[in-house]
């Protein structure tokens, strides 16, 4: 089965964020809660979709995501770029840093 992370964009400055295993939300990739399956995943959703959260993040869904290196890498090459920032712009977003 695929492993999966919820991501979204935070209200406050854009940026993308993960929800963690403490419920919170997380810039770093590597802190997010993984869903292992279908109904791991939903659920992990379900949580993120909670209308508590509409004034905190916008737009969460699922992404896949593979172990490489210690570290959790997106499968699809969108989820990478949204990961680093802009692309057309490295003094931008979490490459500059």
């Amino acid at each position: 089965m695929s492993l999966q992370v919820v991501t979204a964009n935070r209200l406050g400055d854009g940026l993308v964020v993960f929800l963690t295993a403490e419920g919170g939300w997380s810039e770093n990739i590597n802190q997010s809660r993984v869903a292992d399956g279908k109904e791991a995943g939903d659920a992990l959703l379900a949580e993120a979709s909670a209308p508590e959260l509409d004034t905190v993040i916008v737009g969460p869904y699922l992404i896949e995501v593979e172990q490489q290196d210690g570290g959790l890498v997106p499968t699809k090459y969108r989820e990478v770029l949204r990961t680093k920032g802009p692309s057309v712009r490295q003094d931008l977003g979490y490459q500059a840093g």
